[in-house]
């Protein structure tokens, strides 16, 4: 079986530059959870990497982020789908920790747990942390436009080789119809 990795914010649902603070803030972007249930039926686990330093800035606590989970993967067990587990980071960037994207913490972690060949692993996400996370760690990276996407070519015109795509929905539709069986 085969593993996708995805960043939260910005990619399954809606960022805020205030922070997703609650499970009623937590939005889904339109296809992201059917796009999410198609990876599943099309034989992939999905696994979710997701930087929350909201937690360490005292925004919301550790119990209001498993709400909010809680409510991630419910909605995309309604829509059919399924997530592995959800990885996260609740430091602060002046922490300077190894799981924090853009290093390769999180994406090591879960290649260990799960003893995947990260060379062969997707990871979407919609900002350069993300990206450069996927490469330091050997992932696959693809950029959406959705949440920081845009903002990530304008700022990051290097990054512009990376596939892109409109939303997530959009990204595992390529994949989908690229892929070969394995």
């Amino acid at each position: 079986m085969s593993f996708i990795i995805l960043d939260r914010d910005g990619v399954i649902n809606y960022d805020s530059d205030y922070y997703i603070k609650s499970p009623d803030e937590w939005i889904s972007i339109p296809g992201s959870l059917e796009a999410i249930a198609k990876l599943n039926r099309a034989g992939y686990r999905v696994i979710i990497a997701t930087n929350q330093s909201g937690v360490a800035r005292g925004l919301y606590d550790l119990n209001t982020l498993h709400s909010i989970h809680e409510k991630l993967i419910r909605t995309v067990n309604e829509a059919g789908g399924a997530i592995e587990e959800i990885f996260f980071c609740p430091h602060h960037p002046d922490e300077k920790c190894q799981c924090r994207k853009p290093n390769p913490g999180l994406l090591l972690e879960i290649q260990k747990k799960y003893s995947l060949n990260l060379g062969d692993t997707f990871f979407i996400g919609d900002s350069v942390a993300d990206i450069r996370a996927a490469q330091s760690a050997g992932c696959q990276p693809i950029l959406v436009m959705t949440g920081n996407g845009t903002k990530t070519i304008e700022n990051h015109p290097d990054l512009a080789i990376i596939p892109q795509y409109r939303d997530l929905a959009h990204a595992v539709d390529i994949i989908l119809s690229q892929r070969v069986d394995r």
